[in-house]
């Protein structure tokens, strides 16, 4: 694991957008496409709208969810919501290209299905996604991988429903297709961090995060989330 601080989140955004950008430009040159996949929070967006700017040959480029909140469509609530203002509203990326969790599906359990499948068209099978961005819970929690859910225990999925976590149930993606992915960005910013991001760097397997791969992973964190006074 590679880690970079820095002295606020806006720098962390910008150089997660450079990196997300570097990355981009190789899977495309290399594989002929790039599939990302992008958590929620507030410097993740931030990072999504300087990537907006980046030299990226974005008709190559697939997005896919890492979580989403069981929520109506625009709810402010939606990762879906912010990934579009951020992105897809500055980037010249086709809207067709954001491949949505199905959250609103009323049978959810074939909405899991069926988001596993699209991983699977556009990522292989098993589905090898070339970046997957994750963000750090003060609890240990990163994706939607929660303490105490059973999804924790999942090996034969790669996307599953949560139970109810902070008011409202998600669907993640799990650590199979995690951990199968070419490059992980961590993006971990906050002195409420300061304790995860420790137990995180230690691979400590008691908290969700932890058992996440480290061999191919960068975290770009701010100086209180390292624990720096700055």
């Amino acid at each position: 694991m590679m880690i970079e601080v820095f002295d606020d989140a806006d720098k962390v955004a910008q150089k997660g957008a450079e990196i997300v950008a570097g990355e981009a430009r190789f899977a495309v040159a290399t594989r002929g496409r790039f599939i990302i996949a992008v958590s929620g929070g507030q410097t993740p967006w931030k990072m999504l709208r300087a990537l907006a700017g980046k030299e990226i040959p974005w008709d190559s480029v697939h997005v896919v969810q890492v979580d989403e909140r069981l929520a109506p469509e625009g709810h402010p609530d939606r990762n879906l919501t912010h990934l579009r203002e951020s992105l897809l509203e500055h980037a010249p990326l086709r809207p067709e290209r954001i491949h949505a969790m199905p959250v609103e599906e009323k049978d959810l359990d074939a909405a899991v299905t069926s988001y596993a499948l699209t991983l699977q068209e556009i990522a292989g099978s098993p589905a090898v996604l070339d970046l997957v961005h994750l963000g750090l819970g003060p609890d240990g929690h990163t994706a939607s991988l929660v303490p105490g859910d059973p999804v924790l225990t999942m090996s034969d999925v790669d996307v599953a429903l949560t139970g109810l976590y902070q008011g409202r149930r998600r669907m993640t993606l799990t650590y199979p297709v995690i951990n199968r992915a070419r490059r992980i960005l961590w993006l971990v910013t906050g002195a409420e961090k300061v304790a995860m991001l420790s137990r995180l760097r230690a691979a400590d397997a008691s908290i969700p995060a932890g058992p996440v791969r480290q061999d191919q992973a960068f975290v770009l964190a701010d100086r209180a989330a390292f624990g720096e006074d700055g």
